[in-house]
């Protein structure tokens, strides 16, 4: 993976990434919220335009020498506002934190109200945490989900949203395994006159393949990490109407953020061809596929799934059913060669730093090409696992299957044996 140069500069840095790359080859990567990216994403990220500063934005920078800058940032915005059909799209922001800091600070002063997603059910701690900047500088009030069903109740969603009446609501969540409604959530917001923000981060690339709806004619906002399901580069991206399009770049850039990161640019335009592509469509559809298929043969094996299944890339297990809090869980599945990682569930009575279920996610392993029939090897190592938390030769056992399907299924080049 082109790391000979740091090992000849650096040995111990280098020695770290190798340990990382078999870290990656060898194990089943279920987060969520991770993928792999292609060689040419790897490859423009670490391209020479690290090397620049382009402060400001094409044809208005603060520096000499941006003319190549100018055109790879203009071909970012191009194929972004093509690929979600949105009206002004800023490629800028580093990550999908700060693109919906910019948001905020565009439309709103402090001490205004943003309705969000309750974080202990689903919500991104952007959307209202306490101790991040969206709570210390906003009033945020909180919807969540029906207690029966798990799943949004959006009569429930606009009583809140009329008794709190917000400026700004927000939906999108970091762990719903559920379709969202947009045309549901637009409705709302003009019932209690708010502006609507879609924070799409974990299904921007499931919009694209058309198997989830889509938000960009509904909300005024959309924000969006380029990586996770659309397995692109690490960074973010705010797609907007015309008509708030100088007041999020402004917001951007000097609002939030100096000179933008353009070898990241350059690695988002690379991410939005790739994601034009038919094979792309495909790959979603089977992200989805594989999600189903996990889910329900985990459900086949007793397990209890918030909400009973999914219907996007994530599920997420009540592992306190079997006797284990998440956090077990996901050390007793990573020592197998299986990474998920602790999650909140719905009115769980657990800490968040111990929670009582695990996020599963399908991106990754779909990207190594596997399908259905793996999706059920998969739960079988999972159930293995966690029904045998106390045998050391089952998970022993269990990595040496991971390890047989890592092979049969190589990223970045194929494991040696």
């Amino acid at each position: 993976m082109q790391i000979d140069n740091i090992l000849k500069s650096d040995s111990e840095v280098g020695k770290i990434l190798k340990n990382e790359l078999r870290r990656q080859r060898e194990n089943l990567i279920l987060i969520a919220s991770e993928n792999y990216v292609s060689p040419a994403v790897l490859q423009a990220q670490g391209c020479i335009m690290t090397n620049k500063y382009a402060e400001g934005y094409p044809c208005q920078r603060f520096y000499q020498g941006c003319r190549y800058y100018d055109e790879i940032e203009i071909i970012a915005i191009n194929r972004a506002k093509k690929l979600f059909g949105a009206e002004h799209v800023n490629v800028q922001p580093h990550s999908g934190s700060q693109a919906n800091m910019a948001v905020y600070f565009a439309v709103l002063k402090e001490g205004d109200r943003i309705l969000s997603m309750r974080l202990d059910q689903g919500g991104h701690l952007t959307h209202g945490l306490k101790h991040n900047f969206s709570g210390r500088y906003y009033r945020c009030g909180f919807y969540g989900v029906d207690k029966e069903t798990e799943v949004i109740d959006y009569d429930n969603v606009l009583e809140i949203a009329l008794k709190f009446k917000p400026k700004l609501i927000v939906c999108g969540a970091s762990s719903y395994p559920r379709i969202i409604d947009f045309k549901k959530f637009r409705k709302i917001a003009d019932r209690c006159g708010a502006m609507l923000m879609a924070d799409i981060a974990h299904i921007a690339g499931l919009v694209v393949g058309g198997v989830h709806p889509d938000p960009v004619p509904y909300c005024d906002f959309v924000t969006t990490t380029t990586h996770k399901t659309l397995r692109g580069a690490r960074g973010a991206i705010i797609m907007c109407k015309k008509k708030y399009a100088a007041l999020i770049d402004s917001a951007v850039f000097p609002g939030i953020q100096g000179g933008p990161l353009m070898h990241e640019v350059a690695a988002k335009a690379v991410t939005f061809k790739e994601a034009m592509s038919v094979s792309f469509r495909e790959y979603q559809k089977n992200i989805v596929k594989n999600a189903k298929a996990l889910a329900e043969c985990l459900k086949d094996m007793g397990f209890r799934l918030v909400s009973g299944s999914t219907d996007n890339h994530l599920m997420l297990v009540d592992v306190s059913k079997i006797g284990l809090t998440g956090k077990k869980a996901a050390t007793l599945l990573e020592e197998a060669g299986i990474v998920v990682n602790m999650n909140v569930i719905p009115f769980d009575r657990l800490s968040p730093f111990v929670t009582s279920g695990i996020r599963i996610g399908t991106p990754a392993i779909t990207t190594r090409g596997m399908k259905e029939k793996e999706m059920k090897v998969i739960a079988c190592l999972i159930s293995l696992v966690l029904r045998n938390s106390k045998n050391r030769k089952t998970l022993k056992s269990v990595k040496k299957v991971v390890l047989e399907l890592c092979r049969r299924f190589p990223v970045y080049g194929r494991n040696k044996k």
